[in-house]
């Protein structure tokens, strides 16, 4: 795949940090890291960021909104996972995931899905977790060092940048309304990329 068959100009990708990884490496995200810099810095494959984003988008777009989860434990996360909420009708879920959410219909916080999307493995291990006992699909958002234990599919990203979680999700909420057709095929969100982007207030609260 050549830069100018990518979603987006690579520049965007890098301008975000969606390369950065972290100084550590699980044998599992290997296939998507291609460099380390000389600070000790892993570098992922956006070519391959780029392809799986393609591939989630027509997944996602399979399944009835409302039936879809999307959940961040991860501040930086939050903003964004409800802005591609959002925009595609999926529910999100934001902060620790409690017990039981989707395994004990009993409990008020009991969540129904038949696909999730995580924003960090290791963050969102809860989530991981029940969704392996009651077979739902999980799309994960993974850096170098992601454990991917009951993750279907992997999108290898930076996944604790602000810029790097707002850009991967208004992208897929881009090419999710491409693929239902809810937009044309080279359309464009209504919701600027800037929307998705968690702010830092002046008191260090993170919105």
């Amino acid at each position: 795949m050549s830069e100018g068959e990518l979603l987006i100009p690579l520049e965007m990708y890098l301008t975000a940090g969606v390369r950065i990884g972290t100084r550590m490496k699980s044998k599992f995200m290997e296939p998507y890291i291609y460099a380390a810099r000389p600070d000790g810095l892993y570098l992922l494959d956006v070519k391959k960021t780029d392809e799986r984003i393609r591939i989630a988008a027509r997944f996602i777009a399979r399944y009835e909104p409302s039936r879809v989860v999307a959940v961040s434990g991860r501040q930086y996360g939050f903003r964004p996972v409800r802005k591609f909420c959002g925009v595609t009708g999926c529910k999100p879920i934001v902060g620790r995931v409690l017990p039981g959410t989707f395994t004990n219909p009993a409990l008020d916080h009991y969540t129904e899905a038949d696909l999730m999307i995580v924003t960090d493995p290791r963050v969102d291990e809860q989530a991981i977790i029940e969704a392996g006992m009651v077979g739902i699909p999980v799309i994960a958002l993974c850096d170098s060092d992601s454990p991917i234990t009951n993750v279907d599919l992997v999108i290898p990203t930076n996944n604790r940048g602000r810029k790097a979680l707002a850009l991967i999700y208004w992208l897929l909420a881009r090419e999710v309304l491409r693929a239902r057709g809810d937009i044309p095929p080279t359309g464009e969100l209504a919701v600027p990329l800037s929307d998705f982007e968690a702010r830092i207030l002046t008191t260090g609260e993170v919105v």
